[in-house]
């Protein structure tokens, strides 16, 4: 989606560890017409004459739908082929969790060592982070992919690093939070993992990787990027989704280090996933600990395990992760129960379809029970009046708004974003054809109106009763150029930076890390609505400029300040 959530958050529904074993896929009888079904949602997923994308599913070990559409090369009209190797972002990660937990297995590691033992000099806090910290995400390192304007600055990212020298840019930086309290997801500490596998070994720890893991597989398209990517069969990564797509933004690949610098084939990472969900590469042991949610303090737990995470497909607990990388965007999943493995990797970092969205669709039609299709139909607006409104979700607090904008639908949860709706027919909604979600307007027994939404085509629905009409949007107030000049800036977080900015129509953006830039609106001279994203941002100034401002969103505060020159 292109209108983010100025927050990090994640609403995954955990799922139980399972090793099956190979062949054990609950049996499927599978359509007639699987690969044209399949064949339809790549079709609909990715231009032929652009980025595109290669899939592969198989179902208990077998290979049941293979196929590419678009262009691996787009000026040189060179297509996607089954062989083609793209960057695999971070499905790196499973790979190196993998590789740490072998040595675990034997002894040379323990998941309760912390930072300091491998690294004696490192600072406080984070030297007290253990293993089993860094590789579920809760050690409270500073991400350094989160380190304000460092991914965008090419001076930085495009110059080969040391080991040594990707740590140094984080392990000085104040802490997000202390070890093991919060759950973040965190490249900085699978640098860190890659960095302990060097000191143990004392070798690179891709050429411990390849010694351990890639080559006893036979997975010769899998390595490091630094290594592979001159090679043939290499797809060029892009930025967009169709012919006119650009060149993607230059990265060495020395910087995604352990956290996100492999490289290879659909057809090798549908031979690593049946190795790793098979017992062929970790004990039984360690693969539960790799599909096992990560446990927070206070209890409670997070649904990511060691380099994988805990999803539901159609209600099935399923295991997956995504990667995504300058030039390139991946997903992979697995379906235990029916022994049913999806890949789909693409040569887009802004790919027409998201990986996942492809992945989530070939998936759900491999294990029978395919996510409804909607096509768009036109609403008569007479007929969707009634239904606007605010809508309290289930029992709680929580409120969904269901509104028209300049002829347009949008729904908007409390503390989200808008997000346009298309009709499809009688009473059902959806988000377009990059979303899974749809809901249903419906009536209860006592005529008051009931939104029934199925979060990513879950079967079970979140219901939803009309409360009472829309409030008023707030009044606009202008605003003088001075006073709005003066809060354009970089602004520091904690967290992802910040940039203020001020277009030349006298509108005013902000853009987080990571996010594109969002106009704001005035409501007062130094109050602002970010639009469609349902935040405030309160500007404090003092002596005619703004040293600091709050976003205020879903009942949170984050404060930034504005970074030194």
């Amino acid at each position: 989606m292109k209108l983010k959530h100025l927050f990090a958050s994640a609403a995954l529904a955990a799922a139980p560890a399972v090793l099956p074993v190979a062949g054990s896929g609950a049996a499927i009888a599978q359509p007639a017409d699987f690969r044209a079904r399949a064949d339809a949602i790549l079709a609909a997923a990715y231009p032929a004459d652009g980025p595109g994308a290669t899939v592969i599913v198989t179902r208990g070990g077998r290979t049941i739908y293979s196929a590419s559409r678009g262009m691996a090369d787009i000026a040189g009209r060179r297509p996607l082929t089954a062989d083609s190797v793209f960057r695999l972002g971070s499905l790196t990660k499973q790979f190196t969790a993998a590789m740490v937990l072998q040595l675990v297995q034997e002894g040379r590691i323990s998941l309760d060592d912390p930072v300091s033992r491998f690294f004696p000099d490192y600072p406080q806090p984070g030297a007290a982070a253990t293993v089993r910290q860094l590789l579920n995400h809760t050690s409270g390192i500073q991400s350094y992919t989160s380190i304000p304007g460092f991914m965008r600055d090419e001076a930085q990212t495009n110059r080969p690093y040391s080991t040594a020298e990707m740590v140094a840019l984080f392990r000085d930086r104040p802490p997000a939070t202390p070890p093991g309290q919060a759950w973040a997801y965190n490249n900085s500490g699978y640098v860190l993992l890659g960095a302990i596998v060097e000191r143990v070994t004392g070798k690179p720890w891709h050429r411990v990787l390849a010694e351990r893991i890639t080559g006893p597989l036979g997975l010769g398209s899998i390595g490091y990027g630094v290594e592979r990517e001159s090679l043939p069969g290499m797809a060029r990564g892009y930025s967009g989704g169709d012919a006119q797509a650009g060149p993607m933004r230059r990265l060495h690949m020395s910087v995604p280090h352990a956290a996100g610098a492999l490289v290879g084939s659909a057809a090798d990472m549908a031979r690593w996933g049946q190795a790793l969900h098979h017992g062929r590469v970790v004990s039984p042991e360690m693969y539960r600990l790799m599909t096992s949610p990560a446990p927070l303090a206070g209890g409670g737990t997070h649904p990511y395990g060691m380099g994988l995470q805990m999803e539901q497909l159609r209600g099935r607990p399923s295991i997956g992760h995504s990667g995504g990388i300058f030039g390139f965007s991946t997903f992979a999943v697995y379906v235990p129960a029916q022994d049913v493995y999806v890949v789909v990797l693409a040569n887009s970092d802004n790919a027409a379809t998201p990986p996942g969205v492809a992945a989530w669709r070939l998936a759900a039609l491999a294990v029978g029970d395919p996510f409804p299709v909607f096509t768009r139909t036109e609403a008569a607006p007479a007929a969707v009046a009634p239904f606007l409104g605010v809508y309290r979700i289930g029992d709680g607090s929580a409120t969904r708004r269901f509104f028209t904008r300049d002829g347009k639908l949008f729904t908007q949860r409390e503390g989200g974003q808008d997000l346009e709706v298309f009709a499809a027919g009688g009473d059902r909604f959806f988000y377009g054809p990059n979303s899974l979600t749809w809901f249903r307007m419906t009536r209860g027994a006592d005529g008051v109106p009931v939104m029934e939404m199925y979060p990513e085509g879950e079967p079970a629905a979140e219901r939803a009763v009309r409360t009472g009409d829309l409030p008023p949007e707030p009044a606009a107030f202008e605003v003088g150029r001075a006073v709005l000049q003066s809060y354009v800036g970089r602004y520091e977080t904690g967290g992802p930076g910040a940039d203020i900015a001020l277009r030349d129509d006298g509108v005013l953006t902000v853009q987080l890390t990571g996010q594109e830039a969002i106009p704001m609106r005035a409501v007062s001279a130094t109050e602002f609505i970010v639009q469609g994203v349902n935040a405030r941002i309160v500007f404090h100034p003092e002596n005619g400029q703004a040293n600091r401002f709050v976003i205020h969103q879903g009942g949170r505060q984050l404060e930034a300040r504005r970074a030194a020159r």
